[in-house]
């Protein structure tokens, strides 16, 4: 298509007709906004070459006048982001449960506190120590001495003695006064009766500390007599529970003494979690069924027998009563037991504590130890502050005692400062 846009001009100009055709066609109407709509061109068809005037005035001028550009701003080379560490959310943390956001309004340190209390709680001991190691740096006060305090804990735990040492020289530098003391960490056993090895299970027993059933096993290599004390134990995972099956019925068949104390308080506390048609936890049955064999109850276990027959449609463990064990069993469990408190042990982990409400209200006065627990996790925290809320509701005064400190930092985390008192060991 052609168009002429320099053509001269005629003598007289049309009446407003801004486009004329030049050749003979259909003329266009004389007011193209109010004429209807005939039809749409379809695409590749040929179009009689126009002729466009071009009139000089305002009134017939078919481009607007170009609009006055602004001059564009200068660029600042020298100008540049800054970005303050706050308004980020650094989660170091793999679990969902731990990512969560701090006040702006909480000052540094306790934020680097809670960071590392949660760190610790979700097994990131590595990265806990390495910011602590930092912080002891950074916080040389008498507020900082909480920072220094969980790295005295956490060297323990972990068994760094040297480093211990060396925290200590630098702790008496800084805050002139005397160092927490080593104190061995480790689970606690009770004194070996003559001629054996006593073992005191407590709280709940997982594969995180399965240690804690290393002198059993030593018994089964030297045939050595155990007493295992259950007065304190709450329960263990599945995985435990399949070890101790196992480890129990190869005492059986080497002939090694093992002696159950207070396993009638125990034995309850490990039946509630079962339910007949339900086939989670088998290794708990199973344990159920050897321990009513120590325990000497042949009526209790042909009882816990059936359930387990119809709940897993097999056969269930013969019964086998074990008669010597369980003469001393009955002996030892005729003795009173002191329970001033009700204990947690060794590393929980995604507990709920559904037995605790019951325990603890029972109590005259409610009272939680955890000179043995080793590490809380984040969500076992929550649950724990879940419990604890009823009885600080009802006017009950909650205690808490011997915690580490980074259990203790953990706890304040979750707000089980607000509903229980929480006694630290002295340094």
């Amino acid at each position: 298509m052609v168009f002429s846009f320099f053509k001269k001009p005629p003598n007289k100009m049309p009446e407003r007709v801004a486009v004329k055709p030049k050749a003979a066609g259909t003329p266009m109407p004389a007011s193209p906004v109010s004429a209807p709509l005939q039809s749409v061109a379809k695409p590749h068809t040929s179009l009689p070459e126009l002729e466009f005037t071009y009139s000089p005035t305002a009134e017939t001028s078919l481009m607007p006048p170009s609009p006055q550009l602004s001059a564009r701003p200068p660029v600042d080379e020298d100008f540049k982001l800054e970005l303050t560490i706050g308004e980020f959310n650094h989660d170091f943390s793999d679990s969902s449960v731990t990512g969560f956001k701090l006040d702006h309004d909480v000052d540094s340190m306790q934020a680097d506190i809670e960071q590392v209390a949660v760190l610790y709680s979700n097994g990131q001991d590595a990265t806990a120590r390495s910011l602590l190691e930092t912080f002891v740096k950074i916080y040389r006060n008498a507020d900082g001495v909480r920072i220094w305090l969980m790295l005295f804990d956490l060297l323990q735990l972990a068994g760094d003695h040297a480093a211990f040492d060396q925290l200590g020289m630098a702790f008496v530098e800084v805050f002139e006064t005397s160092p927490p003391a080593w104190r061995n960490l480790a689970p606690a056993l009770d004194a070996e009766a003559p001629g054996g090895r006593s073992l005191a299970l407590k709280g709940v027993v997982t594969a995180e500390s399965h240690a804690a059933l290393a002198p059993l096993l030593a018994s089964l290599t030297d045939k050595r007599p155990l007493r295992i004390n259950c007065s304190q134990w709450i329960g263990c995972d599945d995985e435990i529970a399949g070890q101790l099956v196992e480890h129990l019925a190869n005492a059986r068949k080497r002939g090694i003494a093992v002696i159950f104390d207070a396993l009638d308080i125990f034995l309850p506390r490990l039946r509630s979690r079962l339910v007949a048609g339900d086939k989670s936890h088998k290794r708990i049955w199973l344990l159920v069924l050897e321990l009513l064999q120590y325990h000497g109850s042949q009526e209790q276990f042909e009882a816990c027998a059936i359930d387990f027959a119809v709940t897993f449609e097999r056969s269930p463990p013969s019964w086998e009563r074990i008669e010597a064990v369980s003469a001393l069993v009955g002996s030892a469990n005729s003795a009173p037991e002191r329970r001033d408190a009700h204990y947690l042990s060794g590393d929980i982990k995604n507990a709920r504590f559904d037995e605790l409400s019951a325990v603890l209200g029972a109590m005259e006065a409610p009272r939680l130890d955890f000179s043995q627990l080793r590490r809380l996790d984040f969500f076992s925290a929550g649950q724990l502050a879940n419990r604890l809320s009823p009885l600080k509701e009802a006017g009950r005064d909650v205690l808490i005692r011997n915690p580490n400190h980074l259990v203790a930092e953990l706890l304040g985390v979750v707000g089980i400062n607000r509903i229980a008192r929480i006694i630290v060991p002295k340094s």
